[in-house]
């Protein structure tokens, strides 16, 4: 997921190749408490998640230089968002089940190739659509790598040692939030777009080498079906959870995908500028997964409710002020911030709605999120190609109003869970 991170979170429920099976958690095999760790392989995962990340975030800070060179408007290069998105939210559940029989370390390594693809063409594109080709790869291998990262990671070190294994992975998503923008504007000014792309494929060859040299074999584990995502959607609660999320993360997507016009065109920033400003957000973010973390540990409704009420406020905030240059930089610094409370408060939710389903209702979320990353670039780009750049911080004025609103009538009250069940760990998500 065009996606949402949380660098301080220990995950047990990013979708993975067992997540659809109707299996429970306590039927896995007891092996994986014996297995030596591996910390070499872990680093790879984390050296690919950063390089996904990375990829998957640099249109954002190159969108106008893009757009220029291609032709193109600006809402049709931020469809290039759009594209990975809404591959990433059908690869999500479909990798597992299509590489069911195969070993999960030639999946990965499929993956990872993808991804050095998508690199490659991205930087030879010399239209619209062999870019879009190449986020379309880009998708399939973001979407398979969240379907299988945590379950990956469990086999890879001692049961006692996920946790550690997890938080270890996840760090590459705040490193890439942190240096992917105002890495990626800084080098496109420097030496154009293509640049940007160029040290990403680099990136992901050096991942590729890691992980077939420190992946150790992994055959498949289980036979998953789709019968759980049935029993998944039937429920209220899961499906409340997934429309909340719909609403706030394609309103926080659209905003933050056509940030860089705004400041170019309404505020007039310079690159520099930009780039720093981009510095700020991804700060802010990195600092927004701890502070998210710690409000959703306690209420997941009022993280939600307080992360949605601020961005809502700071988008408006650019729609009445963005001309300065102070309220820009301070309104996107923060929206980083209240992002932290997005990804650890809806996953709290929907495994409250399905307790017994962990890891299928995880699997959702990553659908959900993909699906609405998309929803938000695409109404934000028909706002920005209509009524110029505001459009972006407009769509999430709306869309965060209504997600708010809704969680805070129908999100979980801060009750205990029942008898027998567990706090679920916290959870990261891009």
């Amino acid at each position: 997921m065009s996606s949402p991170s949380c660098s301080d979170c220990t995950a047990e429920a990013l979708l993975d190749d067992d997540a659809l099976s109707d299996e429970s958690p306590a039927s896995a095999p007891p092996a994986a408490t014996e297995v030596p760790a591996r910390w070499a392989a872990v680093a790879s995962l984390a050296l690919g998640v950063f390089g996904l990340v990375t990829a998957e975030f640099l249109p954002a800070s190159l969108l106008t230089t893009l757009a220029a060179d291609l032709s193109i408007s600006e809402g049709a290069a931020g469809q290039t968002v759009t594209a990975t998105a809404l591959i990433g939210a059908i690869a999500a559940p479909s990798i597992p089940l299509l590489t069911r029989r195969l070993d999960r370390k030639h999946v990965m390594l499929a993956l990872t190739t993808l991804l050095v693809l998508s690199n490659a063409i991205a930087v030879t594109a010399d239209s619209l659509w062999p870019l879009l080709a190449a986020r379309v790869m880009l998708g399939v291998a973001l979407g398979g790598f969240w379907s299988m990262a945590a379950a990956l990671a469990m086999r890879l070190v001692p049961e006692s040692k996920f946790p550690r294994a997890m938080s270890f992975i996840l760090t590459g998503v705040s490193v890439a939030t942190v240096c992917a923008a105002p890495v990626g504007a800084w080098m496109g000014e420097l030496w154009g777009w293509r640049s940007a792309f160029v040290a990403a494929g680099a990136l992901s060859v050096i991942t590729l080498l890691a992980q077939a040299f420190t992946l150790p074999s992994l055959p498949p584990m289980a036979n998953p079906d789709l019968r759980v995502l049935g029993q998944l959607l039937r429920r209220p609660g899961v499906r409340m959870a997934l429309l909340a999320v719909l609403l706030v993360i394609s309103g926080h997507f659209a905003g933050f995908t056509y940030l860089r016009p705004l400041m170019e065109n309404v505020t007039h920033l310079s690159v520099g500028a930009i780039s720093a400003v981009l510095l700020g957000y991804g700060v802010g973010g990195f600092f927004g997964n701890f502070a998210g973390g710690y409000l959703a540990g306690r209420s997941e409704r009022t993280a939600i409710v307080f992360g949605g009420t601020l961005i809502a406020l700071l988008a408006i905030a650019l729609l009445l002020a963005g001309q300065s240059m102070a309220i820009t930089a301070i309104a996107i610094t923060l929206w980083g911030f209240a992002f932290g409370a997005f990804p650890v408060g809806f996953q709290i939710w929907i495994i409250r709605a399905a307790p017994d389903q962990a890891e299928g209702a995880g699997g959702l979320l990553v659908a959900a999120f993909q699906i609405a990353i998309a929803t938000g670039a695409i109404g934000g780009g028909l706002l920005v190609d209509h009524v110029g750049a505001i459009g972006g911080p407009l769509f999430a004025v709306i869309m965060m109003t209504l997600g708010t609103l809704l969680t805070l009538r129908h999100g979980p009250r801060p009750a205990a869970f029942t008898a027998g069940e567990a706090m679920p760990s916290r959870q990261g998500f891009h």
